[in-house]
This record gives structure tokens, sequence and C-alpha cells, in this order.
């Protein structure tokens, strides 16, 4: 009983509003509990849960070890992190979460003054790493010629809990 994808390039998820009418359509159409949002990856489908540690996590991990200073810079500067665009639009924000998370397993704390955006808002950065750790910068982790957001975005998928047995 496998998931199975019943639309490709769903699209942002949107304000908190536009992805409540969009899950209760699904529940509607699909059933509640029966289908999930997810990307396929080198040939299989997998959760968003699931994409958001072998994706989006692993994207930021692979990221400061390929640019150590902006690690450093992040630690020295920072205070805390903020996601302006998430907070003006009531969007998921995933990049704070995912970075926080990096620092966490690491054993690393913030010791900066700053509160330091990661991501814009309408083309307003508090910060030069605003920009640098944003999603829109950030190499997709096993495909390089994609950004984060890009990935995120243009390879999300719905997908439905096929049941055999009928």
């Amino acid at each position: 009983m496998p998931w199975k994808v019943v639309e490709r390039r769903i699209g942002r998820a949107g304000s908190l509003k536009q992805r409540t009418a969009r899950q209760r359509e699904w529940d509607q159409r699909y059933g509640e509990g029966l289908w999930t949002v997810g990307y396929v990856v080198e040939g299989e489908f997998i959760t968003q849960e699931n994409a958001l540690e072998t994706i989006y996590y692993r994207s930021y991990e692979v990221h400061f070890a390929t640019h150590p200073a902006d690690l450093t810079e992040l630690i020295q500067t920072a205070k805390r992190l903020r996601n302006p665009h998430a907070e003006a639009t009531t969007g998921v924000d995933l990049q704070v979460p995912a970075i926080l998370d990096y620092l966490k397993r690491n054993n690393l704390t913030l010791g900066g003054v700053e509160v330091v955006d990661i991501g814009t808002w309408h083309g307003q950065a508090s910060h030069p790493l605003s920009v640098r750790l944003s999603p829109l910068h950030i190499k997709a982790v096993g495909n390089p010629k994609m950004t984060l957001e890009q990935f995120w975005q243009e390879r999300k998928c719905l997908a439905v809990w096929e049941d055999n047995e009928t």
C-alpha cells in the first residue's frame, strides 16, 4: 500500500487561510488522513516530513560545511533569527528552524547581539547573511543546479495512500 503521486507541482503552501482551504479540499476529495505532501527523490516518493530532514536540513548542513565563514559570521552576529517573509504573510517558516536545528545538533549557540533575518521581505534584508542564508541562494542537496527554494516549491507534489485491497 504505497503513496501514489496524484498532483505534481502543487506550488507554495501560502498563508494559513490558503493552506487550511486547500487541506479541506484534499480531505473532501481524497479522505481525511489519506493524502500527504511530499517529493519524488531518485524515483521514490518521500513525505514532506522526511524531506525536511533529508533535503532541507541537509542543504543547510552542506552549506555550512562548504561555507564555514557564513556559520562563523552567523554565530558571532546573531542573537536571534527571524523569517520576515513568514512573519508578514503567515507563511511557513522552514529556514529558521533548519538553521536552529543545525546549531543545536552541533552544540553551537548564537553569541551575537543582532536580530538576523534569514531571507528578505520586499527586497529588504537586515544583514548580508540574510541573503546568503536564504533558501533562494542555498543549493539543494543532491541537485546543485537548483536552489533549496526552487526544489522545495517546484518539486512539491500531492500523494494519496493507495489501498491495494479495493
